[in-house]
């Protein structure tokens, strides 16, 4: 298991996460029904996993596995209608420090998910 910490202040970004697979993204459920808010697809990882991005610059979480991490203070760069779509840059910076950290997805039209800035993050093995 894997615990992400603000390379800058050390504070815990994440909680015990495992390496894990992308999940198909989807506003529908197995039998084609809207899941429960159409305006959000699911979540791109399960929760409690992580997946490295194909340049390895991004560490993709589930949105819900971040609770070190608080909204950029710049509200350019939290755009989106229904959501947050990340085009502004990053929009999520470390709780203790300030430092930019991640960009959440999670508009109507973009994938669900938190992506953290690899360079941004020090991962430590945890004792889970």
């Amino acid at each position: 298991m894997t615990v992400f910490a603000c390379a800058s202040c050390e504070h815990p970004i994440s909680g015990d996460l495992r390496v894990g697979e992308f999940v198909t993204a989807s506003q529908f459920g197995p039998g084609g029904e809207l899941t429960d808010d159409p305006r959000t697809a699911s979540p791109r990882m399960a929760p409690g996993t992580y997946a490295v991005s194909h340049d390895t610059t991004l560490l993709i979480l589930h949105p819900d596995d971040v609770p070190g991490v608080a909204l950029h203070p710049d509200r350019r760069r939290r755009n989106g209608c229904c959501g947050l779509d990340g085009r502004g840059g990053p929009n999520l910076v470390c709780a203790a420090c300030g430092v930019d950290i991640a960009t959440k997805e999670s508009d109507c039209w973009t994938d669900n998910l938190v992506a953290l800035i690899a360079a941004a993050v020090v991962g430590k093995d945890s004792q889970a």
